[in-house]
């Protein structure tokens, strides 16, 4: 998965309006997109943890937050907006996923004065699970299914809606806003939360929506939950904005920029304030340790190749016509470094690999690859030829899907249901 920069997202989501729908975890993924259209640059966890604020990068509060009252009650409501020249970018939050609330958010989006959105990301578990009485688990699974009921009939072909799944939770659970009954010990949200997605999804692409698997993303990577058990920190949600932006872009027929891959913002390594539980690099011998020099908001950018040895050549059977040999290189990611760090330098507790765990095979579904030693097999010398031509900026490409992810929904080999719901062929203009 390439890793965007904030003038690739710029251009991505020119004259796009982007609705956002969902808890604090939702509500920090609009943060980070926010941040993204602005910058390369990381969210602080001071902006991770503010909730209602009047003002974050830019944007402004709308309603609610510290407009009124702050509790975490059901009747909280926030909703805050990011409007420059090209872009605009709104969130709402929400404490259910169907409700009289949710009706009027949708019809004052069909009124808007800046017309349908174009995208709409939206979730919405833990507080539907934990905090509407004994009878949550069946009041979910049907207002799931009035949902997108009312999704189909309102929202216009044109409109791209993500549903994204919820993402795990910790075994140890003390967000403020679950009841005393789902506090630390209590290990069944963890298994409704599994439950919710299947249902969630299954009734998402019944009505032909989309839908991105973060719980499937980010099961092993629970060393980036912060010690609350329910929310994520600033790299998780970075790598979380990269895999909807390549998701946006595949369902739009957007041809990302064609440069060498970056692997995950997410680099596994010790949890903040918890175990370590990333795989450990084998401490190498007469090397002293190291520490990483501190980097909250540096820029994300690819870095070079780390040096790897030669393999051997071996010998090449004689042919009996002479060919043109291809060139075949093996893959293996580009890992963003900061400065005076060496890849064979012992990794210490505090600090934080360049690989993220994963036990799929297949580097084209989350873009991460294997943790473990890995060898290259000899290759045949390649000739020297001319470099290839290096795509800069996204290109479209209309009809033509690339970005195929894979889950424990989807058989994998067979490609899910194509979404009914275009995008129109050419940026519309918004309203000043």
């Amino acid at each position: 998965m390439v890793h965007l920069q904030a003038s690739e997202v710029q251009q991505l989501l020119h004259n796009k309006f982007v609705v956002i729908l969902g808890d604090s975890v939702q509500r920090a993924v609009y943060k980070d997109l926010v941040l993204l259209l602005q910058k390369d640059c990381l969210l602080t966890t001071n902006q991770l943890k503010a909730k209602g604020e009047e003002t974050f990068e830019k944007d402004k509060l709308v309603d609610g937050g510290q407009m009124g009252p702050m509790h975490n009650g059901i009747q909280y409501r926030e909703v805050r907006q990011f409007c420059d020249n090209h872009h605009l970018v709104r969130f709402y939050f929400l404490t259910r996923v169907y409700s009289s609330y949710l009706e009027d958010v949708l019809q004052e989006l069909q009124s808007s004065e800046h017309g349908h959105p174009d995208v709409i990301i939206m979730n919405s578990c833990l507080w539907d699970l934990s905090r509407y009485g004994p009878d949550s688990w069946q009041s979910y699974l049907k207002n799931l299914e009035s949902l997108f009921g009312l999704l189909g009939q309102v929202l216009p072909k044109s409109c791209l809606l993500v549903w994204n799944t919820a993402m795990p939770v910790g075994e140890q659970i003390t967000a403020g806003f679950l009841p005393p009954e789902h506090q630390p010990g209590d290990d069944s949200l963890r298994v409704q939360v599994i439950e919710a997605n299947f249902y969630s999804s299954t009734e998402a692409k019944k009505h032909g929506f989309d839908v991105l698997d973060l719980h499937f993303h980010f099961r092993h990577a629970e060393q980036y939950l912060q010690r609350d058990g329910v929310h994520w920190n600033e790299r998780a949600h970075r790598h979380l904005s990269q895999l909807l932006l390549a998701h946006v872009a595949d369902a739009w027929g957007v041809e990302l920029p064609q440069r060498d891959s970056v692997d995950s913002c997410i680099p596994a390594g010790p949890a903040m304030g918890g175990r370590r539980r990333g795989v450990q690099r084998r401490r190498q011998a007469g090397r002293a340790p190291r520490a990483l020099p501190p980097s909250r908001c540096g820029p994300l950018l690819p870095s070079p190749l780390l040096p790897l040895p030669q393999p051997p050549r071996l010998p090449l059977p004689r042919q009996p016509h002479p060919f043109t040999f291809h060139s075949v290189m093996p893959r293996f990611p580009f890992c963003p470094q900061d400065t005076n760090f060496a890849s064979d330098e012992p990794f210490q507790a505090d600090q934080i690999s360049n690989y993220f765990h994963s036990d799929v095979l297949s580097p084209t579904q989350t873009g991460f690859y294997p943790e473990d030693d890995f060898m290259i097999d000899p290759q045949p010398p390649v000739p020297p030829g001319p470099v290839p031509y290096q795509q800069r900026f996204p290109v479209v490409h209309r009809g033509f899907a690339r970005y195929v992810p894979r889950g424990p929904y989807t058989p994998w080999g067979r490609r899910p249901r194509s979404s009914r719901r275009g995008a129109h062929s050419r940026p519309q203009p918004r309203p000043q």
